[in-house]
């Protein structure tokens, strides 16, 4: 006999299948989810009714004909009752933005940075956080939890910040700490995810990809510091420690210039905000930049890579010659090199990812921790014939 905790297990499976396959297709009927799920007809059409309930689904008002018998209204993503709030912490600003399941950006603020001490900075992020859940209840939606994106190694299992540099962090007890900040600030009570901003940048092209299929994807960040997030096979890629993707400080020279983390000769001792500005030529330093990425492309085989940061809006023609450099490598090798492209959300982008990291959670719940949900639950035997991991995460918005 199944317990209470599996049977709810089940039903947040089967939900995030639906949810799923909607943000693959854009718009499907009741029958059509049912068909495309496995799942009968009676459990789709009560998960639907919850899913509507709680801001995630909406009817489009049109009828569709579907052969013989009464039409049926197709349902789409609500992009304007559910949200979630995302933070980046820069190392001399914060960006807060709340979003909506379809990527939508409903509002945004940044200030600098008042104090780098560990405790003063989730006093800060969670006074942010506050004033975006306000503009968002104005709107009428449901936030479904917060995000924050960090200058360091996030380590899931401990909720500690390993190691962020430029910060001057380690081993910092981050998640009770922001938790603790957000309950004395008057918070509600929602779920709190923590990522390496970099991570969290990868989620913003990912979760929200406007139709885009892949499974694969490599997110750049060029500021301060340099890191790149890491999806591969339609999860973060984080490492033991969250350490993976800290490519500002792979070698790029032996016994090169000092780097900030005590090593020497870091990529970003190349690239990174601070060289680039001692450097006249920024050129140089994309050409750095496309050794990175030629690395990359070689070690992880992406579907496509993507350049943002501070870096990125301020010489204009680094990602022109990251990508130019990466080509040339491809050249010599007679192979295709993936697309290298801009972030699409800019200098948002770790703050909207922040926000996309929540949905990422809700949509993979047998890789995230269980969270409170709507009572009730399907039956516990039936689940899904469809694969979580051959579902896209591609929105179609």
């Amino acid at each position: 006999m199944k317990t209470t905790g599996d049977q709810q297990l089940v039903k947040r499976i089967n939900r995030s299948v639906l949810l799923r396959l909607l943000r693959q297709r854009g718009s499907l009927s009741r029958a059509q989810l049912a068909q495309e799920s496995g799942l009968t007809k009676s459990t789709v059409s009560l998960l639907v009714r919850e899913l509507i309930e709680e801001g995630w689904f909406a009817e489009t008002g049109l009828a569709a004909a579907q052969g013989m018998g009464r039409p049926s209204t197709p349902l789409r993503l609500d992009g304007s009752r559910r949200a979630m709030v995302g933070v980046e912490i820069g190392v001399e600003s914060l960006r807060v933005v709340g979003v909506s399941v379809t990527g939508e950006v409903l509002c945004s603020a940044e200030e600098p940075l008042a104090d780098r001490d560990p405790a003063a900075v989730c006093r800060e992020v969670a006074a942010l956080v506050v004033r975006a859940q306000a503009e968002l209840a104005a709107r009428q939606a449901t936030v479904s939890g917060v995000g924050i994106g960090v200058p360091g190694a996030f380590d899931e299992a401990t909720g500690t910040i390993r190691f962020a540099p430029n910060l001057g962090w380690r081993d910092v007890a981050f998640l009770p700490l922001i938790t603790r900040a957000l309950a004395d600030a008057g918070s509600p009570p929602v779920a709190v995810h923590v990522q390496n901003e970099a991570d969290t940048a990868a989620l913003s092209e990912y979760e929200f990809a406007d139709g885009e299929a892949m499974d694969s994807l490599i997110f750049v960040t060029c500021g301060v510091g340099v890191g790149a997030g890491i999806v591969l096979n339609d999860r973060l890629f984080t490492g033991l420690q969250g350490m993976a993707g800290e490519i500002g400080h792979s070698i790029l020279q032996i016994d090169g210039p000092p780097c900030s983390c005590g090593r020497k000769g870091c990529a970003e001792t190349f690239f990174g905000a601070r060289a680039l500005g001692r450097d006249a030529d920024a050129a140089r330093g994309g050409v750095y930049l496309g050794v990175v990425l030629q690395n990359l492309w070689t070690t992880f085989n992406p579907g496509a890579l993507v350049v943002g940061g501070p870096s990125c809006e301020r010489y204009p023609a680094l990602v022109r010659t990251a990508g130019d450099t990466l080509s040339a490598y491809a050249a010599s090798a007679g192979v295709a090199a993936p697309p290298v492209r801009a972030a699409r959300y800019g200098l948002l982008a770790s703050a909207v990812g922040a926000a996309a990291l929540v949905l990422h959670h809700e949509l993979r719940p047998m890789h995230a921790p269980a969270a409170v949900g709507a009572s009730g639950a399907c039956a516990p035997a039936e689940t899904s014939r469809v694969s979580l991991r051959n579902l896209p995460s591609a929105a179609s918005h």
